[in-house]
């Protein structure tokens, strides 16, 4: 298996080029520094993202509250979590950073306010 991963690191951007299998990497060309190549081996075997999205909001001046991962979600269970995410709801008052859902389908990350309701 080959993946051209592009490093987001620093402003150079590499195109870094992983080969090897799912869980091994066999051979890794085009990173220029440490931080790339440790970019590029996380990218390649356990993928993660920022999670952003919205929860429902009762007694708010919208119909909807801004939430977000406190920490990266593994991409395999992005649609997972955003299912739960989808049937939550919260009710006024609510405070930035005040968590929402606690370690969502077990992944170590919160799911947080990223706004204040009043």
């Amino acid at each position: 298996m080959e993946k051209k991963v592009i490093c987001i690191i620093c402003p150079v951007g590499c195109e870094v080029i992983v080969r090897g299998s799912e869980r091994k990497i066999d051979e890794m060309t085009g990173f220029e520094c440490k931080r790339g190549k440790a970019y590029a081996e996380n990218e390649y075997l356990d993928p993660k993202r920022i999670l952003t999205s919205t929860v429902k909001a009762v007694n708010y001046d919208y119909p909807v509250l801004p939430v977000r991962s406190d920490v990266p979600v593994p991409k395999s269970i992005l649609f997972e979590c955003m299912k739960i995410i989808k049937k939550t709801s919260v009710t006024a008052p609510v405070k930035s950073g005040q968590v929402i859902i606690k370690n969502i389908l077990k992944s170590g990350a919160n799911i947080i306010a990223s706004a204040k309701t009043h």
